[in-house]
């Protein structure tokens, strides 16, 4: 970074000659002005030197900030394209109703730092009048699993492994009441109901399908019960909603957060943060 010392300008002016024009008639106060006038101007001068010399060091510098990367977080919303009917999971090979669900993307931190392309995180929205779907493709660059679980591939402290979350709030008049879902890249899961000061589990009949390959690369889809999320769906409602993953054997992990909650130590339970979910109408058109 250049670094520019204040610059002061002092002018002195003694014993100023005086100015005689024609018919030998003295002008020292026209004189005095005139050098005054002059000095002034050289002055002003330097000093539009000095500040132009600002600028274009300052328009160097912008040019040499590091661009925004492909994976940064752009908008605060996303939209759930509707479905007429159920459709199966199959994070091997998706049904071609996600193609019209328009992604959201992310790869910094909680604080919304450090963006890791390697581990991008890209979300897709489904919804019927029965069901909402999440899909999440994400890249990695090591894992860590549990290898035990429930009969059922629930997990609890599933956080403790590499994992995708989605943390739903239907009414977001309830500030600190919302549904907490996990799935990891072996298809481990749990559903949480999340209100001040505890949690208990949502059984809320949620399916799920991972794919994982041995690129760099893993997938998730989950559908869940619109009975589970709210007692009366109105798809004209906007719900408040974040995504989030983890990743890493030994701190400091990879804590990665769709809206970034600017804790100083990773915390994703911050319903004030929450981004918005809006649902698409039918025939209503995504990019």
């Amino acid at each position: 970074m250049a670094c520019f010392h204040q610059i002061e300008y002092r002018i002195s002016c003694h014993n100023a000659p005086s100015l005689t024009l024609g018919g030998g008639v003295d002008y020292p106060d026209l004189a005095v002005k005139l050098i005054s006038l002059v000095m002034h101007m050289r002055a002003m001068k330097h000093i539009l030197t000095f500040k132009a010399a600002i600028l274009l060091s300052s328009v160097a510098m912008m040019s040499q900030t590091t661009p925004l990367s492909k994976c940064a977080t752009t908008s605060s919303e996303i939209v759930a394209s509707y479905v007429a009917g159920e459709i199966s999971l199959d994070a091997r090979r998706p049904a071609t109703e996600w193609q019209s669900a328009q992604s959201i993307v992310f790869c910094s931190d909680w604080q919304g730092k450090n963006p890791d392309e390697q581990r991008e995180t890209k979300v897709r929205v489904l919804w019927s009048s029965q069901t909402l779907y999440l899909k999440f493709e994400c890249r990695y660059r090591e894992l860590f699993l549990f290898e035990d679980s429930d009969s059922n591939g629930r997990r609890d402290h599933l956080w403790d492994r590499d994992v995708v979350e989605a943390f739903l709030q239907p009414d977001p008049a309830r500030g600190h009441y919302y549904r907490e879902f996990e799935v990891s890249p072996n298809g481990m899961w749990i559903d949480l109901d999340i209100f001040p000061g505890g949690l208990v589990d949502l059984k809320s009949g949620m399916k799920r399908s991972v794919f994982l390959d041995d690129k760099g690369r893993w997938a998730a889809e989950l559908s869940i019960p619109m009975s589970a999320l709210t007692r009366t769906f109105d798809p004209t409602a906007v719900w408040r909603v974040n995504f989030y993953r983890v990743e890493g054997k030994k701190e400091p992990r990879a804590y990665l957060a769709w809206q970034p909650t600017d804790t100083p130590e990773p915390n994703f339970h911050v319903p004030a943060a929450f981004g918005r979910l809006r649902f698409a109408a039918a025939g209503e058109h995504r990019p």
